[in-house]
């Protein structure tokens, strides 16, 4: 009888159970928002604190650097004022030798010392660091020859006249050649914003190019050189050197509106970077060439500079699987990384 009277009809039950579910909804909203809302805040708590962490470490080393920039700074003004003084109305040829003839003496004279290498295996020091063991051992001259050609076709008929057009288009927005000598903190954000826009631009021009359409007619040319060598960071079909090799580079100082010092370090540091990454040789103390040497190996791998966007969007992922990865790293003594991470008994037969 009792039992009889505490139970619910059907309808009833089905409806009650149903307001219960209705009012329990709201108190799992809570916990799940309770959940939520905690993670953002510890995550926050986490980024918030590595971004301290790593503003008063930049801090740190920008005071120190900025100390020694402002030790020497006043003999690098003196000694630019004079330049300027000396070409005083006549700033378009200080422009184009600085824009033009530094950086191209910087590219010969490393390359110098590395064909040396390429063309005699010695000194044995360095030759020892090649990367694809028995490649250009020694280089083909022929082939060499071929490539000198190109590499001087491009700089002169193509690099110096896109720098001449540089300058008017500086000089409309201001005065690359202008009296003040950039600050030590500015250089360094010009420098940054130079990178990440060579780094978007060459990632998805070089993409492009990889596309079978253009492949055959413009970019095959590069890799014919499977195992590369430093000179052959300019080898390249004229309409690459064009879209792939100058505009990443020269956008940058466009933007910024930068001064012939930035624009000079600039465009040595990035022709020196260039010849590292198709140098052939993972040198101790330089930046690693392994990402670049795997995509000239393998082709549909690692088309950007940085990696940043190959990490995106997964173009890395069988170099990730690979000894050249776990090589891809700043060499900080003098055993080659051949030696202490080699390849696999199978890959070396």
């Amino acid at each position: 009888m009792t039992s009889a009277l505490k139970r619910w009809p059907p309808e009833q039950e089905i409806q009650h159970m149903k307001e219960a579910a209705r009012d329990s909804l709201p108190v799992e909203r809570r916990k799940q928002e309770g959940q939520i809302w905690g993670s953002m805040r510890r995550t926050g708590f986490i980024l918030g604190s590595g971004l301290l962490m790593f503003v008063a470490f930049w801090n740190s080393v920008t005071w120190h650097l900025q100390r020694f920039w402002g030790a020497s700074g006043y003999f690098w003004q003196a000694q630019w004022e004079k330049l300027f003084h000396a070409f005083e109305g006549k700033e378009w040829i200080l422009f184009y030798l600085g824009a033009t003839l530094i950086p191209t003496l910087c590219f010969w004279g490393f390359n110098a010392l590395l064909l040396v290498v390429d063309t005699t295996g010695k000194p044995n020091f360095i030759a020892r660091y090649r990367i694809q063991e028995g490649k250009n051992d020694p280089v083909d001259p022929g082939k060499l020859r071929q490539a000198v050609r190109l590499v001087l076709f491009n700089q002169l008929a193509i690099s110096f006249p896109m720098v001449i057009a540089l300058y008017p288009c500086l000089r409309w927005r201001g005065n690359p050649c202008r009296l003040e000598l950039p600050t030590f903190h500015w250089f360094l954000l010009e420098l940054t914003i130079f990178t990440l826009i060579e780094e978007v631009m060459f990632y998805y021009s070089h993409r492009l190019i990889h596309h079978p359409l253009l492949y055959k007619h413009i970019h095959k040319r590069h890799h014919e050189w499977t195992a590369p060598i430093g000179v052959v960071s300019l080898y390249a079909h004229p309409v690459e050197h064009v879209l792939s090799n100058m505009l990443p580079v020269i956008l940058g100082p466009l933007v910024m509106n930068s001064h012939l010092s930035s624009i000079t370090v600039w465009f040595s540091l990035a022709l020196i970077v260039t010849t590292i990454s198709h140098c052939g040789y993972h040198l101790p103390f330089l930046p690693s060439p392994e990402f670049h040497d795997y995509h000239h190996l393998k082709f549909n791998q690692c088309y950007g500079v940085l990696g940043v966007l190959d990490h995106l969007h997964g173009t890395d992922a069988a170099f990730k699987q690979t000894k050249a990865y776990e090589r891809h790293v700043l060499l900080l003594n003098f055993t080659p990384l051949s030696e202490s991470i080699p390849d696999s008994p199978k890959k070396k037969e």
